[in-house]
């Protein structure tokens, strides 16, 4: 029977340690018989998790004879990671042990240099950190999960179930793993990625800077067919001053700027309004509905209808 060890830490995510768990653990195969063998594994006889301390049954040891290991987020990501659990990790690599990552737990997994030269995702809050202390990983941070093989890694909490789920249709099919789905309520797939979760603030401006103003100004008018040659008047600067003060002060172009204040816009008449959605197109500032998909595809990774069906108010009908 294929095992699944999930590995313990000391500030382990409590909902990423019990998703492996309950998925793997209740997973079927058609005749009836459980899946998988599922154990929970820690350095230390008890794992201190901030809410509560646990007791896992099996040592560190009891990973050199899983099948796959799964890393559950931790709440410091920054904090070392003792030199044993390293070397264990390392070791079932080494052995052809699959390894994934839920969250956070990707910071592990990147400690070990496993990930390095390699694309992984974590939480898409914890993405720029991960790739400013792991610069040889490849962080994207608008997937659900990534499959490099033997090393999977997932974003944040709810991804750790695509994870799972899409791990258990690799080792036995589609059918069992719809099953599988169904006992967590949950689809098999879900449509876009990690993007469509992502909070789009725009790049700050410091305050009392030249283009302030104008950044407001921005703002209020996004609706409007604007030109970089009507920003440039607003700003009484040229064309070319505005995009070098643009470049310095907000790290993008103006018309980029522009763009992701009215897909935010969009993101917000999209949640709290019934609005067809190709006047929420011309509402916001896109002259055609078919740039305004495109480019609310580009940024937010998911189309306006599907994420109005994930993020629409429950009163709007």
């Amino acid at each position: 029977m294929h095992t699944v060890a999930v590995l313990a830490l000391d500030g382990v995510v409590p909902f990423d340690l019990s998703t492996p768990i309950d998925v793997f653990g209740r997973t079927r195969l058609p005749d009836g018989r459980p899946a998988y063998r599922v154990r929970v594994c820690a350095p230390a006889e008890e794992v201190d998790t901030g809410a509560f301390t646990l007791r896992a049954p099996w040592p560190l040891a009891a990973l050199d004879d899983a099948d796959t290991i799964i890393v559950p987020g931790v709440g410091a990501p920054s904090a070392p990671v003792p030199d044993e659990v390293l070397d264990a990790l390392r070791r079932a690599a080494a052995h052809g042990t699959r390894l994934a990552s839920i969250c956070t737990g990707a910071f592990v997994l990147a400690a070990t240099g496993l990930l390095d030269g390699l694309r992984a995702t974590t939480h898409w809050l914890a993405a720029a950190e991960l790739a400013a202390r792991h610069p040889a990983v490849d962080v994207d941070p608008d997937v659900l999960y990534v499959d490099n093989g033997r090393l999977l890694t997932s974003a944040g909490a709810a991804a750790g179930l695509d994870l799972c789920l899409h791990m258990i249709r690799s080792d036995l099919g589609s059918a069992v793993a719809a099953d599988a789905a169904r006992l967590a309520v949950m689809p098999l797939e879900r449509e876009g990625g990690q993007a469509q979760f992502i909070v789009h603030e725009q790049p700050p401006a410091p305050r009392g800077s030249v283009i302030e103003p104008l950044l407001r100004w921005m703002e209020d008018n996004a609706r409007r067919d604007l030109t970089l040659d009507d920003l440039a008047a607003r700003a009484g600067m040229s064309i070319r001053t505005l995009n070098r003060r643009f470049r310095e002060q907000t790290g993008t172009s103006p018309l980029q700027w522009l763009h992701r204040a009215r897909i935010r816009q969009a993101q917000y008449l999209l949640e709290t309004t019934a609005h067809p959605v190709d006047r929420i197109a011309t509402q916001v500032g896109f002259g055609s509905p078919t740039a305004f998909r495109d480019r609310f595809k580009r940024l937010v990774g998911t189309s306006p209808h599907a994420y109005r069906r994930a993020f629409q108010a429950a009163r709007i009908g």
